[in-house]
């Protein structure tokens, strides 16, 4: 196994780990600065997230760079990445810290764009990864670090732009699913 697919598999090893600091409560006093406060077990969970995410351009750019592109690289990575953002969505919404339906609509379009890529895959074609793509990931884990800081430090201003990023997660995310479905409606049969 090459250097780019072990990356990916120690992401995928890092969501329990990253899940279970979010969701598991360490009996220890938070963190406080001044009026903020943070479970440590928050700051760890958070610290492992930035790593993980961090992996996902890593393995990408040793596999091209090294010429050691696989089969297996091109199945595991977006799975990594799927499974690191659901769980993470998922621990939020459990958190209190993000609504529902935002994680629905985040994941429910990250399955879409995968089945749109299976169809592509049985045609013979690879889908790349768009700008917008691009984008919505980096929204996305923008997101989730600023919801996991508590709005750390935009809190001590009373300036909510954990809100802001939300929505801009929510929107980037949908207008990039529907421009993969757009791009790529010839791969979408019709019936007669």
């Amino acid at each position: 196994m090459n250097l780019a697919n072990r990356i990916t598999l120690a992401r995928i090893f890092l969501v329990p780990i990253v899940t279970i600091f979010l969701l598991v409560n360490i009996d220890m006093e938070p963190l406080h600065i001044g009026s903020y406060s943070i479970s440590y077990n928050q700051v760890f969970a958070l610290l492992l997230f930035i790593i993980a995410a961090s992996t996902d351009g890593l393995d990408g750019y040793i596999a091209r760079k090294r010429k050691i592109v696989t089969n297996l690289g091109k199945l595991l990575d977006p799975l990594a990445d799927k499974l690191l953002m659901a769980a993470v969505l998922i621990a939020l919404v459990q958190m209190e810290k993000l609504g529902a339906w935002v994680a629905i609509v985040i994941i429910s379009r990250e399955w879409a764009v995968t089945g749109l890529r299976q169809i592509a895959l049985l045609e013979g074609s690879v889908l790349a990864a768009s700008k917008w793509g691009k984008w919505k990931t980096a929204v996305q884990i923008t997101m989730i670090i600023v919801l996991l800081l508590n709005n750390f430090p935009f809190n001590f201003i009373d300036l909510r732009i954990d809100l802001v990023v939300v929505w801009a997660a929510v929107l980037i995310t949908v207008y990039s699913g529907i421009d993969y479905f757009v791009k790529n409606k010839d791969l979408i049969p019709v019936s007669t």
